[in-house]
């Protein structure tokens, strides 16, 4: 058994769930963003996950699958239109005085920062009750 099983997949967590909020963080902050290096506005980006795991051979000579935490796969870029405004007084307003503006909610982004960061305090949760559980074998063998 391996005993850091559950802190390596807690630690798989923590960072793809870190890189989801600092992308979030980046949708919020260029949510007005009409022009950038590549040209036009500022696409979303969203993280793919994909579930990591892990197969061996037990005891009795069989393949097993288990559970090796978790990893960003790719970061796409969202594929929804940027959204028209009407302002021909803008610098980056085409002919007819329309604004391409990223398709970026703040209110989705904040709910996609709250789960984000309740995924990543209950991983801290988890790596935490690991650590106690083990404190705690090792504790019963002092005595």
């Amino acid at each position: 058994m391996d005993l850091f099983r559950n802190f390596d997949i807690s630690a798989t967590a923590l960072t793809a769930e870190r890189l989801r909020m600092d992308l979030i963080s980046n949708n919020i902050a260029n949510a007005n963003t009409t022009r950038t290096k590549e040209g036009g506005p500022y696409t979303r980006k969203v993280p793919v996950f994909m579930e990591v795991i892990e197969e061996a051979i037990n005891a009795q000579g069989r393949l097993v699958s288990r559970p090796a935490g978790v990893k960003v796969v790719r970061i796409k870029p969202d594929e929804n239109p940027p959204r028209l405004v009407y302002d021909p007084s803008h610098p980056d307003a085409n002919t007819e005085g329309y604004v391409l503006y990223p398709d970026i909610n703040p209110v989705v982004e904040m709910v996609n920062l709250i789960s984000a960061s309740r995924s990543y305090e209950a991983n801290v949760t988890a790596f935490n009750s690991a650590k106690d559980m083990y404190r705690a074998a090792l504790d019963i063998g002092r005595v």
